[in-house]
């Protein structure tokens, strides 16, 4: 772990704040970096749709030093998180291109134990070749 105990943060970016918010409880119960991530759900007025402020607002709250990893469902999320990380022009905020579920869980997991900012964003993106059953 560097930066005097820093650990990675993770926002969820969603066009749906329950969803968002729902990714982030199953993330919480599996006692996996529940502190350390963030949702930014839907729009400014609750709707559906993403927000340039929330996300934001969500990158400051997980910042705490290690790098935020951003995750993204579909659409105008992915566009809107970009725009924002582009605005902030830092090479430790990454935009991952994982599956939302499931990379934000290795994320978190991977996270948790202090991993650094790549290894974090390597864990988002393996997620997409990790099969759910075997064959």
């Amino acid at each position: 772990m560097g930066n005097d105990g820093a650990t990675v943060g993770i926002v969820l970016v969603s066009h749906s704040g329950k969803l968002a918010e729902g990714l982030h409880e199953l993330i919480a119960q599996l006692g996996s970096a529940g502190g350390r991530v963030f949702s930014a759900g839907g729009t400014d007025d609750g709707g559906i749709g993403t927000s340039y402020e929330r996300i934001g607002a969500a990158i400051a709250e997980a910042d705490s030093g290690a790098g935020v990893v951003v995750l993204a469902d579909i659409g105008s999320a992915v566009l809107t998180a970009r725009t924002v990380l582009e605005d902030e022009s830092r090479d430790d905020l990454v935009l991952v291109d994982a599956p939302f579920v499931e990379g934000a869980v290795a994320a978190a997991v991977t996270a948790s134990t202090g991993a650094a900012l790549a290894a974090v964003t390597e864990a988002a993106r393996d997620a997409r070749s990790q099969p759910k059953f075997p064959d």
